[in-house]
């Protein structure tokens, strides 16, 4: 594995309910790149983010995260491994009885044997690195609308200090200037941190605002890899309808 990647996917084979999702596929993801796996319904976007950090296992193929491999990691390993990165899955997954404050801090609670104050204090301070005030720290996640949940995961995906982020849909649900507002803030925070980003989407607007990489997922492997410049010159029926629904004016196309 090159020391560069982060994230190394090779030979990953995975078969759900007799049906086959991934085959063969390979991919990785360098240091301080923000990733965008793209692709239509189906093609295994969510299950390889999920066998990537640990919670699916492939039938077949490797899979190295800071050229570790996950699969053959020991749970203590795997430990060390889960306080590198952090992940914003597409529904929030807040834990609806806790406060905002303790929701972020919950990690701090089981990963460090810090003093549950300084968890709650560092809990803030991602709040508010999230872009969030001061005053949401003591609501329950029902009281917030959707666009505040998001950052609300979003600082808990960050307490820990992770190097790598995993994003699923994050602007899923989102109004439009909610959603293009959560983008500048995933930029602003792997510019400003060196974060590496991991990002599954369908957002058309996220990828010509914030990426420098896109993968996209067909037919069970890698059919392209590059800027949207480069996938657009890819003669693909879902990749040219996908890129359709961005008129000429640069503002995506929604249908009724």
């Amino acid at each position: 594995m090159s020391s560069h990647n982060v994230i190394e996917v090779q030979g990953v084979s995975t078969t759900l309910g007799g049906k086959s999702i991934h085959r063969d596929l390979d991919l990785s993801v360098a240091r301080g790149e923000v990733i965008a796996l793209i692709g239509g319904s189906g093609t295994g976007k969510s299950v390889l983010l999920r066998e990537i950090i640990g919670l699916l296992r492939p039938q077949a193929g490797h899979i190295r995260l800071f050229g570790h491999s996950v699969w053959d990691s020991t749970p203590e390993q795997m430990n060390l491994l889960r306080r590198r990165f952090g992940v914003l899955f597409q529904d929030g997954a807040l834990f609806s009885s806790l406060s905002v404050e303790d929701n972020v801090a919950t990690p701090l609670f089981e990963h460090t044997e810090l003093p549950h104050p300084l968890c709650r204090q560092l809990a803030r301070l991602k709040l508010a690195l999230a872009g969030l005030p001061a005053d949401v720290s003591a609501k329950r996640p029902s009281e917030l609308s959707g666009g505040m949940r998001k950052r609300v995961a979003l600082a808990r995906a960050l307490v820990l200090d992770p190097e790598l982020l995993f994003l699923d849909e994050p602007t899923s649900g989102l109004d439009p200037i909610s959603a293009r507002a959560f983008d500048k803030l995933i930029r602003l925070l792997a510019d400003s941190l060196g974060l590496t980003v991991f990002l599954v989407t369908h957002d058309l607007d996220t990828l010509f605002s914030i990426i420098d990489r896109v993968i996209v997922l067909s037919n069970g492997r890698v059919l392209g890899s590059g800027s949207v410049a480069e996938l657009k010159q890819i003669d693909d029926p879902w990749l040219n309808d996908y890129f359709a629904a961005r008129a000429p004016n640069g503002e995506t196309v929604h249908g009724n």
